[in-house]
């Protein structure tokens, strides 16, 4: 995928909806654990050394998974990369349920399954489509791209 750097720098730098210091391993054998500022903005998940401003880094949160290592890990595991791991180690165990649950609602496919749910709830109360008053036609809503 093809990203265009003044807009990812842009990105950033915006308000995060999740950040901390922690313990991040990249997916490189013999990669060691360093203390890296990691930011969640949309579904970016861009990682900085301590004391710089640009990110070292940024991973698109999009096929991929997020999983449990142990009581204060977690990892990042790509679908289509299954060797591009990248561990990460907070310092509680309730800071690592925190950043499981945030990256895991951060991803477009997320979003994506939560307005399908609302939209049918909404229709199953009301009667009503709710996308109805914005013109969405029936065989565009929900697709996605093969």
């Amino acid at each position: 995928m093809r990203y265009n750097v003044r807009e990812l720098l842009f990105l950033s730098k915006q308000p995060a909806e999740k950040a901390a210091e922690l313990t991040m391993r990249g997916p490189k054998r013999g990669d060691v654990a360093k203390c890296r500022l990691v930011k969640l903005v949309v579904n970016f998940l861009f990682y900085f050394r301590i004391d710089e401003e640009e990110p070292v880094g940024a991973l698109l949160l999009e096929q991929c998974r997020i999983r449990k290592e142990d009581d204060t890990g977690f990892s990042l595991v790509f679908v289509d990369e299954p060797e591009r791991k990248y561990s990460f180690t907070c310092e509680t165990k309730d800071e690592c349920e925190e950043w499981i649950e945030a990256l895991t609602k951060a991803s477009y496919e997320y979003m994506r399954q939560s307005l399908i749910f609302y939209r049918n709830e909404i229709q199953k109360i009301t009667g009503k489509d709710p996308l109805e008053q914005y013109g969405i036609s029936e065989e565009i809503r929900f697709q996605t791209r093969s």
